[in-house]
């Protein structure tokens, strides 16, 4: 695939599994138009290797110990522009795709795709384009033809409560789990309990239920009628 003179893509490995990132190394070196100039088994090894390599491209996966995908790819993108991030993982949930695409991940492969296919995403992302996977093209498009969750806020909310304090209140009201109501906001479960926690403390809640009895008790949620 590559270009006649058109030098291959100098590209870093990064996986926390041994085998599976000496396995995508080996497979990487058959391909057309790909030079493997190193590998690493966590984000900060990562990082470390792109300020000293000076790779194309890094296919990044996410969950590692230490420091993950995501903050690995915002240090790189921000401390090393000139070098782009595919994400190569087994994940393809809301929860691992978006913040990665945030921390300034150009393409977003799943472990399952082929060696045409990691190739095609080098050469788009190395073009100025997103090298995305069929089905993560999918859900983006998903994801933008769904409606934006519209709570509704008060106008004054009580207690000191931020806006979005109160809009996952009445999610809590509404019985939705942490895990829903981050699906429903487009944000983390560690940034819903945070928000969680910071409701509590504000309003001196101590667990769920008496969470649901002060959003009535304030008039964010009417009971039901008829």
């Amino acid at each position: 695939m590559t270009e006649e003179g058109q030098s291959p893509a100098r590209v870093v490995v990064v996986d926390d599994q041994t085998v599976v990132r000496e396995g995508i190394v080996m497979l990487l070196g058959l391909l057309p138009g790909i030079e493997v100039v190193g590998s690493a088994g966590d984000g900060d090894e990562a990082v470390r290797l792109v300020a000293e390599l000076a790779p194309d491209v890094v296919l990044m996966d996410l969950r590692m110990p230490r420091c993950d995908g995501v903050e690995a790819t915002r240090r790189i993108r921000a401390e090393h522009p000139g070098t782009q991030v595919v994400v190569l993982t087994t994940f393809a949930d809301d929860e691992s795709l978006f913040p990665a695409l945030r921390a300034g991940a150009r393409g977003y492969l799943t472990k399952d795709a082929g060696g045409d296919e990691i190739v095609r995403a080098v050469r788009s992302v190395l073009s100025g384009d997103a090298g995305l996977a069929p089905s993560i093209q999918r859900r983006l498009l998903e994801r933008l033809s769904d409606p934006e969750p519209q709570p509704a806020v008060p106008i004054q909310a009580p207690d000191g409560l931020t806006t979005r304090e109160t809009e996952v209140l009445l999610l809590i009201a509404d019985g939705l789990s942490n895990q829903e109501i981050a699906r429903k906001l487009h944000v983390s479960t560690a940034t819903v309990k945070t928000h969680i926690n910071n409701l509590f403390a504000k309003t001196g809640l101590k667990d769920r239920a008496q969470a649901v009895r002060y959003a009535y008790a304030k008039g964010l949620v009417r009971p039901p009628t008829g």
